[in-house]
């Protein structure tokens, strides 16, 4: 495979991905964008998206496999609107999709649902999870039996919203010097079917040793959590939302805190920018996406992937998204 970014599925408009290696496939769980006819707006109202669809490959140089809709908004008991950012994760036999959605009331849940194949299709559950609130659940199996969920978005993913696990009255951000408003994450049940804690925050510290505030939004969290392992170290990355960069920060356990390191990829063409890191055949390759295909429509963008590379101390190369 060429170094330079691949579009995975030119003949639809798929984002946000999630990505794993399941029985030796690469398997690729976007949100699928579709022309709403909505405004765009800063809630993110134009991402009127209803179902999913799953992608698989046997190798890099492969053609795409597409599994077909695997779950749609109507087969949801709960549903109200809006499936954005999905994850996958397989324990005991069992593989559980995790997704974030509206209830009728409008607001932002994590629902689950489950299947004995990568592919689907996948029964939900009668209910979200208890606990759960905001957007881009991405979920981590640490190798030991522990698997842990990061989540939230900024604005439209209603993050703004809560404190210490709560709804607040009225959601206000904090000053620019106080801290920035953080991912939160959770260590799952054994059933894989709720949370088995109080959601915490991931704490990103600046080279200072403080967190990073909320006024420095070249490099706060604002979305899209991902987590990967490499060389014993945790590498939390995400997006920066108004400021399109993906970052990471590197800790030494799956709470954190997380150290601020760089950028991987600069700004795309598009507003959003969301992604996920997965290591396939010995290579690390960075998924992500962009709206060139569309015309720079920011809500109907495209899957892409490119090689990703380390440093010899650890840290990741940044690539260029071609945005800028």
């Amino acid at each position: 495979m060429k170094k330079e970014a691949r579009y995975l599925v030119p003949g639809d408009y798929m984002a946000d991905p999630a990505v794993h290696v399941f029985n030796g496939k690469l398997y690729i769980y976007p949100s699928h964008d579709r022309e709403s006819g909505i405004p765009e707006n800063d809630n993110g109202d134009h991402f009127d998206m209803n179902d999913y669809h799953v992608f698989s490959m046997e190798s890099m140089d492969d053609e795409v496999t597409d599994h077909g809709v695997v779950l749609a908004v109507k087969e949801i008991p709960w549903a109200g609107r809006q499936l954005w950012d999905c994850d996958c994760a397989h324990k005991n036999g069992k593989y559980y999709l995790y997704f974030p959605l509206k209830d009728k009331t409008d607001i932002f849940r994590i629902g689950v649902a489950v299947s004995d194949k990568p592919e689907g299709p996948f029964i939900p559950q009668a209910n979200p999870i208890r606990g759960s609130y905001s957007i881009d659940p991405a979920v981590f199996d640490d190798g030991d039996g522990n698997f842990y969920m990061y989540f939230g978005g900024l604005w439209g993913g209603q993050l703004q919203r809560y404190r210490n696990n709560k709804a607040q009255e009225n959601g206000e951000f904090p000053k620019d010097t106080e801290p920035a408003l953080p991912s939160r994450v959770v260590r799952l049940s054994n059933d894989m079917l709720e949370f088995a804690e109080e959601p915490r925050a991931v704490v990103i510290l600046g080279e200072n040793g403080k967190p990073l505030t909320a006024g420095d939004n070249t490099r706060r969290f604002f979305e899209a959590s991902w987590m990967h392992k490499y060389n014993g170290k945790y590498y939390f990355s995400y997006s920066t939302g108004d400021t399109h960069r993906l970052c990471y920060a590197i800790g030494d356990n799956p709470y954190g805190p997380f150290i601020y390191q760089g950028v991987i990829l600069t700004p795309v063409v598009g507003w959003t920018t969301h992604h996920a890191i997965c290591e396939f055949k010995g290579k690390w390759y960075l998924f992500h996406h962009d709206s060139v295909p569309s015309g720079g429509r920011t809500w109907l963008r495209s899957l892409k992937v490119c090689e990703l590379e380390y440093n010899a101390d650890g840290t990741i190369q940044t690539i260029n998204g071609g945005g800028e």
